[in-house]
């Protein structure tokens, strides 16, 4: 979205509530209040994107998603300063407490969102006549995109969950936990009825918002966690007939410069130098401390560093220097230093070079957060083949992903030796053995969607023996204790239908 657009979140923030409030903390939106809200178009687009509001990063540690779908992972460590950040330490060792501020935080924030989308809803029913019917179309389809997407995030994080369908009340405020299926399938109808309801694409001030192929890519991405595989597999070809293609740079994902490229779905969007605040914190929060003026927090792991493959000469997957800062390789416009990390390491993917965004305001970046592209529709695509017994049809997605890693060199001068692929680097796969190909997807999904905050559901749906094994130097992980995060205490002492 443009600046026009993050002017209107803001004013939705200050109509509806508070970003960063838990969902507990606002005030009950009763039916009467959504119905005299929406009366015209111009309210009601201001209630969806105040909706949108909760998936920013504009302040890193009121949105930790990136503490419960990495840190927890074997790709990344907390980092920072010894004893900052107490609680990212203690996910990161698995000695999690339901008062866990990350776990509050994601709970928080993505109830939130559940809260404002079905706002929205609320307002835009087949009663409301204020409101033309191709508008309501359109909003409703966003309102439902996002309460899936909220949902998707909060039952891989929580497992069996709440399920609110309605504004809270004075009323309603209690919810039981409902089995993770019935939150699957809402979410699978939220993202059907959104993909038959949004447009494949969105133009001028409006660039930013849900697409038809956001509905579909998430919809494909719950049939995988599901283990529907053949619906996963067909949803993903969904998305890919609707035109999506692979960048020729990889790095096109993760640079400023080409936000709204042909490979990103559906992104979190961040826009610099505005007021109040729009920018990426993320930017500050993962950048090196000292000279380059970040907090150093979200270092990656030489676990996640030896994933990246290499050529039998030795020349590594190109992804590792695009997605980890490491010692013998610039750091952008900066000379590498190893003293800025304890693992040896720090995170490129969410970072810009001082060129862009200069030390006074770092964290204030440009910046966008991927959240669905098409690498990982191929990647859920490869899977999801593999499992139904077409390891043959896998191997497609598979090596396009593949092809463009390796093609890097065709298209990054910056490259040693650019304009030719080094023998041997990334070679397309013809193993149609299931259980060989299997680890081999694993592993391409790992190095090519590392550092994006979603290994660690990975990690759980893959099974216990290799949770077990990907975390085994965290004595205090166990897969059946920690799969799921605890349902926060502010849920727990507030709710009292909870466990009923």
């Amino acid at each position: 979205m443009k600046k026009t657009i993050y002017i209107l979140l803001s004013a939705g923030l200050m109509i509806i509530g508070a970003g960063c409030k838990k969902v507990l903390e606002q005030p009950p939106l009763g039916t009467y209040q959504a119905a005299t809200f929406f009366n015209s178009t111009a309210n009601a687009v201001t209630a969806i994107n105040a909706a949108y509001v909760p998936l920013n990063y504009v302040d890193a540690f009121a949105n930790e998603q990136w503490v419960l779908g990495d840190v927890s992972s074997d790709d990344a460590v907390k980092g920072g300063l010894a004893g900052d950040q107490a609680d990212i330490d203690n996910i990161n060792n698995f000695n999690i407490l339901n008062t866990n501020a990350a776990v509050e935080s994601v709970w928080g924030r993505n109830y939130d969102g559940v809260s404002k989308a079905n706002f929205v809803l609320d307002g835009l029913t087949d009663e409301n006549k204020a409101v033309p019917d191709a508008d309501k179309n359109l909003l409703v389809g966003q309102a439902k995109f996002l309460r899936a997407w909220y949902y998707f995030t909060l039952t891989n994080n929580y497992g069996d969950i709440p399920l609110r369908l309605k504004v809270a009340t004075a009323d309603n405020l209690g919810s039981p936990a409902v089995p993770q299926a019935q939150i699957f399938a809402q979410i699978e109808k939220d993202c059907t009825e959104a993909a038959a309801a949004l447009p494949a694409e969105w133009t001028g001030a409006d660039l930013g918002r849900a697409t038809k192929g956001a509905a579909l890519a998430l919809l494909a991405k719950t049939y995988l966690f599901e283990g529907k595989y053949l619906l996963a597999a067909q949803t993903a070809q969904q998305v890919e007939a609707l035109g999506y293609q692979l960048t020729n740079k990889f790095t096109d994902n993760f640079s400023a410069t080409a936000k709204f490229n042909k490979e990103a779905i559906f992104s979190i969007l961040h826009t610099a130098g505005l007021s109040p605040k729009q920018g990426n914190a993320l930017n500050q929060a993962f950048a090196p401390r000292g000279a380059l003026n970040g907090y150093g927090f979200f270092q990656p792991t030489q676990s996640l560093v030896d994933n990246f493959e290499k050529s039998p000469s030795g020349t590594v997957d190109p992804r590792l220097d695009y997605t980890v800062g490491r010692a013998g390789h610039p750091y952008f416009d900066s000379a590498f230093d190893p003293s800025w990390s304890a693992t040896g390491y720090v995170d490129k993917k969410h970072i810009q070079p001082l060129s862009e965004i200069p030390l006074a305001t770092k964290g204030d970046g440009n910046l966008n957060v991927e959240v669905l592209r098409f690498a990982d529709v191929l990647l859920i695509e490869a899977e999801a083949l593999n499992e139904a017994n077409n390891p043959a049809g896998a191997l497609v997605p598979l090596n396009k992903v593949r092809k463009r890693a390796r093609e890097s060199y065709l298209y990054d001068t910056t490259l040693p030796g650019s304009g030719t692929v080094p023998a041997g680097l990334l070679p397309d796969i013809t193993n149609t053995n299931q259980t060989q190909l299997r680890d081999i997807i694993r592993r391409e999904r790992r190095s090519e969607l590392a550092l994006e905050f979603g290994r660690f559901y990975d990690i759980v749906r893959y099974g216990s023996t290799y949770a077990t094994n990907a975390l085994k130097d965290v004595p205090n992980f166990s897969y059946t204790a920690n799969k799921f995060f605890p349902i926060p205490f502010s849920e727990v002492s507030t709710n009292k239908l909870l466990g009923k």
